[in-house]
């Protein structure tokens, strides 16, 4: 039987479609994002590069990205987000595809660059077009089902990176992605909605939650941004050195230390994603604050695991990573529902892009090469432990922000009342 796009949708509600389509879009980026940190070893004996060169290559997809975000908040405020989807899925997998034709360590540098304006667009589009079709109280669900993405991403990448790039070549896991990005643009094109901006909104309007200007006054929404810049400097950088760690410390090999990172990643990743958007969802029943104080012990909880992977036996050091990073996924829902409820439709996309200009350009834009640079210098181990001062820091601001949580409120007559009109 033949289905038409509006068939589809009478049958699938139009804000189920976007949510798969985009977990789509997200799992493929994350996938990507995560094969280079599994193959630096394979990269490193091709062109003969520092670590410090190889983090310097993430340095230049978050600076491509932190670029990009501001142009394509403010086109997302103010124009369909739809073709602005597809057109930014389109240009990441056509970027990705150019790995065929790298062959030194600057064009894999131009490379990478290119992949970061093409993030910008779905990455920035995503959390806004999913908060116009769900109130307030359901992101932390939704946002937790769409983040799922990450772990799951990061795995495959993982096991893609260390797996294939081992028996095919470090260029012939990029490819997993590329194709697959197409077709999901295709199909996003096809099926997609575009939300009414604002249908869903409850939470009063004030003037520091509608305006550009009231983003940098608007204390729920600052402490959120920096809380989560500090924890994504110590993400990114323990994400693009573990496997390298396990291989030179825990005598695995590449691919067991690519495998290794994965199946944990997985693992902790949905399990840890899920637990925390239910503790979440429950906890906020009774206290406006549960995203804040939820994100705040994710991370407090995280700091002595991670201490014991740096700097504890060898023998702890897996063990240790597996408790890590499940405490360390708990917030991922929590903590990006925090940010967009922090603000009102009107500049939904533009705060999310400022959002992830700070976090990239305060958190794992230079963290990869200043780990790097440290290990250059000394090891590894105490490069890594780095990251932990800025957890330090995370925990502190989120504890704060949990006093500027904006209260659940009733629409006032003439708001916006959580229709899921489409265009």
């Amino acid at each position: 039987m033949r289905y038409s796009a509006s068939t589809l949708r009478a049958r699938i509600s139009p804000a189920a479609i976007v949510l798969l389509l985009l977990i789509g879009l997200n799992l493929l980026n994350y996938i990507d994002r995560y094969i280079l940190p599994a193959e630096v070893p394979l990269i490193q004996r091709e062109f003969h590069v520092t670590d410090e060169q190889m983090g310097a290559l993430t340095t230049a997809l978050f600076v491509c990205y932190m670029l990009t975000a501001p142009l394509t908040g403010w086109l997302g405020d103010r124009f369909r987000r739809k073709p602005l989807i597809v057109a930014g899925a389109v240009l990441w997998s056509l970027a990705t595809l150019t790995t065929a034709w790298v062959h030194s360590y600057w064009t894999l540098y131009i490379r990478h660059a290119l992949v970061g304006v093409g993030e910008a667009s779905f990455g920035i589009y995503a959390p806004a077009v999913l908060s116009d079709f769900y109130p307030e109280r359901e992101r932390n669900r939704i946002l937790t089902i769409f983040y799922i993405a990450i772990p799951v991403g990061a795995a495959l990448g993982y096991l893609a990176g260390g797996e294939l790039g081992t028996r095919l070549g470090w260029r012939a896991p990029f490819f997993l992605c590329a194709i697959p990005g197409l077709i999901i643009a295709a199909l996003y094109g096809w099926l997609g909605v575009e939300p009414e901006r604002g249908a869903s909104d409850h939470v009063r309007a004030t003037r520091d939650r509608v305006s550009f200007a009231g983003l940098f006054h608007n204390a729920a929404f600052l402490t959120a941004t920096f809380g989560l810049a500090m924890l994504t400097f110590a993400m990114g950088g323990i994400s693009a050195w573990v496997p390298t760690f396990l291989h030179r410390f825990s005598g695995l090999s590449v691919a067991n230390a690519s495998l290794a990172v994965g199946a944990i990643t997985v693992v902790d990743g949905i399990a840890g994603t899920i637990t925390g958007g239910w503790i979440a969802q429950r906890w906020q029943r009774t206290n406006h604050r549960a995203l804040y104080l939820l994100s705040f012990w994710s991370v407090a909880l995280t700091l002595p695991c991670g201490a014991l992977v740096f700097f504890g036996p060898r023998a702890w050091a897996i063990p240790s990573l597996f408790a890590a990073e499940f405490f360390l996924f708990l917030n991922t829902g929590p903590l990006n529902a925090a940010i967009v409820n922090s603000v009102s439709a009107p500049v939904r996309a533009t705060a999310i892009s400022v959002n992830l200009f700070c976090i990239h350009f305060f958190g794992d834009t230079f963290s990869p090469q200043i780990i790097g640079a440290v290990s250059d210098r000394t090891n590894l181990s105490i490069g890594l432990g780095v990251t932990l001062i800025f957890l330090v820091i995370s925990a502190l601001i989120l504890l704060a922000g949990a006093h500027f949580a904006p209260p659940f409120e009733e629409a006032v007559a003439g708001e916006p009342g959580g229709s899921h009109k489409a265009k």
